[in-house]
């Protein structure tokens, strides 16, 4: 890819890390490219243990730390701001109060290129800043850079993908409100002190909600999580149902990713958050 021209004033050349594959895969594509590249990472405190443990491994193909922003108050601060109200797709506040202000609080008003790990195969635009100071370049859409190219340079760097990607498609916090339901049953296989806390948001939100609106609020589309797991059994059937006509629709030896991504697509075509899920 063409490398913008150097000012007098200095660049700051930054690439942000979501703790899923496109951006990691970038990250080590623009390791020898761009030797002053900053790597950061928007850390909400609401992480998958699985993320921290892939951004270690990824630190260490880097040679170079990945520096942690965190937000100056936390998620319970913001709920309380936002009258008690759980994010959703429609109001995403923790994507702007624990992502999208930490970057730009980091980056001030200096001159940055900002590098976003849009794959050529991909017809999405991710998260591109409105600061008139920081500028989007897309280096996998000009190297030609599509799905099988991301995972074959983490395979070369000797990454791998993250863990969570036996059960999940997306990175993001535990209670993201984008997962879908056979995610959640993941999440409560798999790290039930988690699932249980997401459960508590609920059960605080509606207790305070019945008082005063009579509205409910939930994490999951049409349902709570309690009742959601109350349909583990159905859940995981029709999972299983979906993973084997994703299967049957895929080229021979696709990755396990790719077909758990077509299968839960089968449920829900919400895109994830920008920010989060790159």
């Amino acid at each position: 890819m063409t490398i913008p021209v150097q000012t007098a004033q200095p660049i700051r050349h930054v690439l942000g890390i979501s703790g899923g594959k496109d951006s990691s895969a970038l990250a080590v594509h623009m390791r020898d490219k761009v030797p002053q590249m900053e790597y950061f990472f928007c850390d909400t405190g609401a992480e998958l243990p699985e993320t921290y443990d892939f951004l270690s491994r990824l630190e260490g193909a880097l040679g170079k730390q990945i520096v942690r922003l965190n937000a100056a108050r936390d998620f319970d601060h913001w709920m309380q701001i936002y009258q008690g109200t759980l994010p959703s797709a429609s109001m995403r506040w923790c994507t702007r109060q624990l992502k999208l202000k930490p970057l730009e609080d980091w980056l001030g008003d200096d001159q940055a290129i900002s590098y976003v790990a849009i794959r050529a195969d991909e017809n999405r635009l991710g998260y591109i800043s409105t600061k008139t100071n920081i500028t989007a370049v897309f280096p996998f859409r000009e190297d030609g850079v599509d799905l099988d190219g991301v995972n074959r340079i983490l395979d070369q760097a000797g990454i791998g993908l993250p863990d969570y990607y036996e059960w999940r498609t997306r990175s993001g916090c535990y209670f993201c409100f984008f997962q879908r339901k056979h995610e959640w049953v993941g999440l409560a296989d798999r790290h039930p002190d988690l699932f249980e806390r997401a459960v508590e948001y609920e059960d605080k939100v509606n207790f305070e909600a019945t008082a005063s609106r009579g509205r409910k609020y939930t994490w999951s589309q049409g349902e709570s999580l309690r009742e959601l797991i109350g349909r583990r059994d159905e859940i995981e059937r029709k999972h299983e149902e979906a993973l084997v006509r994703a299967a049957q629709r895929s080229r021979p030896n696709l990755p396990l990713i790719d077909i758990l991504t077509d299968a839960l697509d089968e449920e829900s075509d919400e895109a994830g958050c920008a920010v989060c899920h790159l």
